[in-house]
């Protein structure tokens, strides 16, 4: 889950913030992990360490966390079929010449 996380914050201008606890939470575990830069609130009661946090902001993507993000390849598309063929224009061009290069006879037409 913090690995789509740093996905998203890879593709994203940095700094970029993070409100939800949920986001906050798994900011704090990136940081913990070293991959990335990021401002995270101490919590507001310190003996218990919980307590609500207003905002995570991510600065960088270490080193590090852009070695993890190199390592997880998704599926490439697939190319698309019309690129594979030849369009219709080329095809009549490329028949107007198979065409031409047939030999013709007295009265001009092929045999």
């Amino acid at each position: 889950m913090a690995m789509n996380l740093l996905k998203q914050i890879a593709g994203s201008r940095l700094p970029v913030s993070f409100y939800r606890t949920a986001d906050i939470d798994q900011v704090r575990a990136l940081r913990a992990a070293g991959l990335v830069v990021a401002l995270v609130p101490a919590p507001s009661n310190a003996l218990t360490l919980s307590g609500p946090a207003s905002a995570a902001q991510v600065l960088a993507i270490t080193q590090k966390g852009r070695e993890e993000l190199a390592k997880f390849t998704y599926p490439q598309p697939r190319p698309a079929r019309w690129r594979q063929r030849s369009s219709r224009i080329f095809a009549r061009h490329r028949a107007n010449l198979d065409e031409a290069a047939r030999p013709t006879y007295a009265h001009g037409l092929p045999q």
